[in-house]
């Protein structure tokens, strides 16, 4: 074959990827620090895309670093959808609201001829953007009010009788999703758990017939160098000042000693383990106690890890779809291509 041919071939699937891609929603999942931002991008230059951030943490205002949010360069040069939305003391945005807003911000991309990419390691958005959502009651203000000079400890001892598969799942500290699982049970005479349990157990079906999903599977020892890596990055390029800055504009008391950053941003990985830290050693961190917070951090992130892929097990039953199997040579540029292709042969 002539170096003629093989370019008309090449350019012959790559038109029909284009042809493809443009009748789908591309779905890009796999574990922090997988490269799942990068491939996106890179997709949205050879596919005209725009993306839709799935990640529960780009919504805050100012938590950057630590969540990876695309820089103004890559917000510029491709459209970015779904980041910023709250501002971290924020603690009413809900899963249901990110998934209405994505089927919007879908909707309009597509009246622009464009093509939607959705990217972000947030388990529970991305099985609501597959399946959707379960009919949980909505939340009920008297309820709550009732609840609120309850010590946390009570509030798990309570979860604990009525639903133990939750309180067992739940730390004793999360108080607002200990609230709710009490809170869903008083309301709907269910438990959070049946309701959990309910749709994680049953087969996956997508609601949605327009999707193409890529899931990126990393071997274990190559992921945990990335995410090691990732975080002393962070680390290196201010996260602990950006923590500092969070809770001193969400307010602060006059001690330095009650942060209140809202619950759900101050529970992100990284930002909780900072914020700790600085609680207790005031707003110039010692060496020794950055040292902590920063391998506290990669723990975390190794843990968020499991748990993704543990998730992601769930998802390669859809189709069409590829799982790239990945490793140290892997580029974006070759992830890029093998994406291409399955989606020509599609």
């Amino acid at each position: 074959m002539t170096t003629l041919d093989s370019s008309a071939m090449r350019a012959a699937a790559r038109l029909k990827a284009q042809e493809f891609a443009r009748r789908r929603v591309l779905l890009i999942l796999g574990p922090t620090a997988g490269g799942k931002s990068g491939l996106a991008m890179e997709l949205a230059r050879r596919f005209n895309g725009e993306l839709i951030s799935a990640d529960s943490m780009q919504i805050y205002r100012g938590m950057d670093i630590g969540t990876a949010k695309p820089t103004a360069a890559e917000r510029n040069e491709i459209a970015h959808h779904l980041i910023d939305l709250v501002e971290a003391s924020d603690d009413g945005f809900t899963v249901a609201r990110w998934l209405e807003l994505a089927d919007e911000t879908i909707t309009a991309i597509r009246a622009r001829g464009r093509v939607p990419i959705v990217v972000g390691g947030t388990n529970l958005y991305n099985r609501a953007f597959v399946e959707g959502l379960d009919s949980a009651p909505v939340t009920d203000p008297a309820f709550r009010a009732t609840l609120d000079e309850v010590c946390s400890e009570e509030l798990h001892a309570r979860l604990a009788v009525i639903d133990p598969a939750s309180a067992a799942r739940l730390h004793v500290n999360d108080r607002r999703r200990v609230i709710r699982a009490l809170e869903i049970a008083a309301i709907s005479g269910k438990t959070a758990s049946e309701q959990r349990t309910k749709w994680n157990d049953g087969g996956l079906t997508a609601r949605r017939a327009d999707l193409f999903t890529v899931i990126l599977d990393w071997p274990v020892e190559v992921i945990n160098r990335r995410i090691n890596a990732r975080a002393r990055a962070m680390f290196e390029s201010g996260f602990v000042e950006e923590v500092s800055a969070l809770l001193r504009n969400n307010g602060v008391d006059d001690t330095g000693d009650v942060p209140l950053m809202g619950m759900q941003a101050r529970g992100a990985v990284g930002y909780s383990e900072v914020a700790h830290a600085l609680t207790r050693h005031g707003i110039t961190l010692p060496a020794h106690a950055r040292t902590d917070a920063l391998e506290a951090t990669k723990i975390r992130s190794r843990q968020l890890a499991k748990q993704q892929r543990t998730w992601l097990k769930r998802f390669r039953s859809l189709t069409p779809s590829i799982a790239l199997e990945c490793n140290d040579e892997s580029t974006i540029a070759s992830l890029a291509d093998a994406c291409e292709a399955a989606l020509a042969r599609a």
